[in-house]
C-alpha cells in the first residue's frame, strides 16, 4: 500500500551511502543517542558513512531529496548513486546549459554530413547558375568531428560514473560505448589518408540514443514487425500461383515471376484502384473470379486487420511507458520522502509521530527543486495551509499531484476607453469572428497568387507583368498591417503578445512587409 512505510528507520539508512544503487543495504546501525555514530555490516566491518544527521549530512539529506523529485518530474530513474560528488554531477549534467551544449552537439555531428566531401550544398538549386562547389580546408569536419567525439565521450563518462546498475542494464547505454570505439578509427583514418567513412553511419545513433521518445518509437516498431509479418504471410498462398509462366500476353507484362507478381498484387491490394493490372486479367472468368476474391479478401479482411495490429500494439506500448513514467515518478517522490523522514525521525526527541516531513523542511527543500514556477507556487500554498507543519505520505504524495494540472493562463486586462466609439471598436475587433474575416483575407491572398502564377506559367520571364501581383501584395500586407494594429489596440501591447497565434501573426507580417518594401526598393534602382 501507498501508506505503508517502504523502510524501516534502520534501514533507510541507505539514503547517506555514496554506493546506492550498486551494493546490498544490508547490515545494522548503532547509536548512542548523540548526533554521531557508525554503520557496520553484519561480519563487523565499518561502513564509513554517518548515521546520524550532522550539519554535513542533512545537507546530503537535502540534496538527495532535491535531486529525487527532479527525477519524479522528469519521470527518471533513481536508481543512480546520491554520494555528494555524484549528485552534483548529475544535477550538472541534467542542467538547462549541459543538456544544451549536448543537443548542439548532436546537431552539429549531424550537419557535418551537409559539408563534408562529396557535398552538394550549393547557394542555388538552379544548375545553370551553380558555381563551383565550396569546399572547407583540409582537416577542418575532422577536427569539429573529434570535438563532438570528445563531448560524447564526456557524456557517456558522466553516465557510466552516476548509474552504474543503471548503465548496464540499458542496452541503449551498451551500444553508446561500442559506437565511441568505431570513431577511433578517426585517427587511423586521418593518419593513413584513408576515404572509407565508416563512422558516418553510425552517426544517427547518437540521437535515437538521446531522444527518450525515438527509442519508444523504435522498440514498438520492433515489438509490432513480427506480428506485422505473421498477417503478410496470409498473402502468400495466393502470390504462389503465379510462379510458372504462363503463355498468355498479358502474364508476361505483370506477373513473369514470383516477385514481380508479387509487387503487381501488393500495388493493387494497397492502392485498392489498380485497372491496368486487373482489366487486362479478367477476361476469362476465372481470372476475374480470383482477382474479386482477392480483392475483397485483402482489402477488408488482412489491410484492416494489419491496421489493427499496427494499432493495438502502438496502445499497448504507449500503455506500458505511460505506466513506467507514473511508477518513476511514483517511486521518485516515496524516495524523497523517505529521505526526509529518515532525517526527521533520527532527531526526532519528541512524542510526534514518525514516518512524516516537517513542512519547514520541505519548504526548504522545494526551493532547490527545479520545476514550473506555478506548480512550485501551487504546492508551497497547500504546504502553508497545514496546520500542525507536519506532512504525512498520503498528504505528501499529493502536494505533486499539482504536476498533473495544466497551467491556466491569464490574459492581461484589457485597455478601458471612455469613448463610445472605441468601446464599440474594441469589442469589434475582440470578437472571434474578426479573427474569421482574417481567416478568409489570408486564403484569398494564397488563391489570388496561384492564379496570378497559373496565367503567368505560360509566358517566359520578360513577357511577365509582375505589377498586378505586387499591387495584389501591398493590399494584402496593408491589411494584415491594420490588422496587427486593431489587434493591439483592443488587447494592448502585452494582451497582444499573451497569445501565440498573435506573435506568429505579427512576425509574418513583419517578414511580408520588409520583403515588399526591399522588393521595392530594388525595383527604384
Amino acid at each position: 500500500m501507498e501508506s505503508d512505510r517502504l523502510l524501516s528507520p534502520i534501514e533507510r539508512s541507505w539514503s547517506v551511502n555514496p554506493n546506492f544503487g550498486s551494493i546490498e543495504r544490508t547490515g545494522s546501525c548503532s547509536s548512542n543517542g548523540s548526533s554521531g555514530g557508525t554503520c557496520t555490516e553484519p561480519h563487523g566491518g565499518t561502513i564509513g558513512f554517518l548515521c546520524f544527521a550532522d550539519g554535513e549530512t542533512e545537507a546530503l539529506y537535502a540534496k538527495q531529496a532535491v535531486v529525487f523529485i527532479e527525477d519524479a518530474i522528469q519521470y527518471r530513474s533513481i536508481d543512480h548513486r546520491v554520494d555528494p560528488t555524484s549528485l552534483c554531477l548529475y544535477r550538472w549534467y541534467y542542467s538547462d546549459i549541459c543538456q544544451w551544449i549536448l543537443n548542439l552537439n548532436i546537431f552539429v555531428n549531424l550537419a557535418l554530413a551537409f559539408i563534408e566531401k562529396p557535398s552538394s550544398l550549393s547557394a542555388t538549386s538552379d544548375v545553370r547558375y551553380r558555381g563551383a562547389t565550396w569546399e572547407l580546408p583540409c582537416g577542418l569536419t575532422e577536427i569539429m568531428e573529434f570535438l563532438t567525439f570528445l563531448v560524447f565521450i564526456a557524456d557517456v563518462s558522466v553516465k557510466l560514473l552516476v548509474g552504474w546498475n543503471e548503465f548496464v542494464k540499458s542496452k541503449w547505454l551498451l551500444c553508446y560505448i561500442l559506437t565511441r570505439v568505431f570513431p577511433s578509427r578517426w585517427t587511423i583514418s586521418l593518419c593513413f589518408m584513408s576515404r572509407g567513412k565508416i563512422r558516418r553511419i553510425l552517426r544517427p545513433f547518437f540521437l535515437l540514443q538521446n531522444s527518450s521518445l525515438m527509442k519508444k518509437t523504435l522498440k514498438c516498431i520492433k515489438r509490432t514487425l513480427p506480428e506485422m509479418a505473421s498477417v503478410m504471410l496470409l498473402l502468400a498462398p495466393p502470390l504462389s500461383v503465379y510462379h510458372d509462366s504462363q503463355a498468355d500476353a498479358e502474364w508476361r507484362k505483370y506477373f513473369r515471376n514470383l516477385p514481380d507478381s508479387m509487387t503487381s498484387l501488393l500495388v493493387l491490394l494497397t492502392t485498392a484502384n489498380n485497372p491496368d493490372v486487373m482489366i487486362q486479367l479478367i477476361s476469362k472468368s476465372a481470372y476475374s473470379l480470383f482477382f474479386i476474391i482477392f480483392t475483397v479478401i485483402g482489402s477488408l479482411i488482412l489491410m484492416n486487420l494489419l491496421t489493427a495490429v499496427i494499432y493495438n500494439q502502438f496502445r499497448g506500448y504507449l500503455m506500458k511507458s505511460v505506466q513506467t513514467s507514473l511508477l518513476r515518478r511514483r517511486l521518485g517522490i516515496r524516495a524523497a520522502f523517505e529521505v526526509l523522514s529518515f532525517q526527521r525521525d533520527l532527531t526526532n526527541q519528541t512524542a510526534e509521530p514518525m514516518g512524516s516531513v516537517q513542512s519547514v523542511t520541505f519548504l526548504k527543500v522545494l526551493e532547490e527543486v527545479k520545476m514550473d514556477h506555478f506548480c512550485k507556487n501551487a504546492i508551497r500554498e497547500k504546504v502553508k495551509s497545514f496546520y500542525n507543519g507536519i506532512i504525512s505520505v498520503d498528504q505528501f504524495r499529493r502536494l505533486f499531484d499539482e504536476l498533473d494540472k495544466d497551467t491556466v493562463r491569464t490574459h492581461p486586462p484589457v485597455p478601458v476607453y471612455r469613448s463610445r466609439c472605441l468601446q464599440v471598436l474594441q469589442v469589434a475587433v475582440s470578437h472571434r469572428y474578426f479573427d474569421y474575416i482574417g481567416n478568409v483575407v489570408a486564403l484569398s491572398n494564397l488563391v489570388s497568387i496561384c492564379v496570378v502564377l497559373m496565367i503567368d506559367a505560360e509566358k517566359s520571364g520578360s513577357d511577365r507583368d509582375d505589377f498586378f501581383l505586387g499591387a495584389i501584395n501591398c493590399f494584402f500586407i496593408l491589411y494584415y498591417v491594420l490588422e496587427i494594429g486593431l489587434k493591439i489596440f483592443a488587447h494592448s501591447w502585452k494582451g497582444f503578445l499573451s497569445y501565440p497565434s498573435n506573435i506568429f501573426d505579427g512576425l509574418l507580417t513583419i517578414i511580408l512587409l520588409v520583403g515588399e518594401v526591399s522588393t521595392f526598393y530594388i525595383l527604384l534602382d
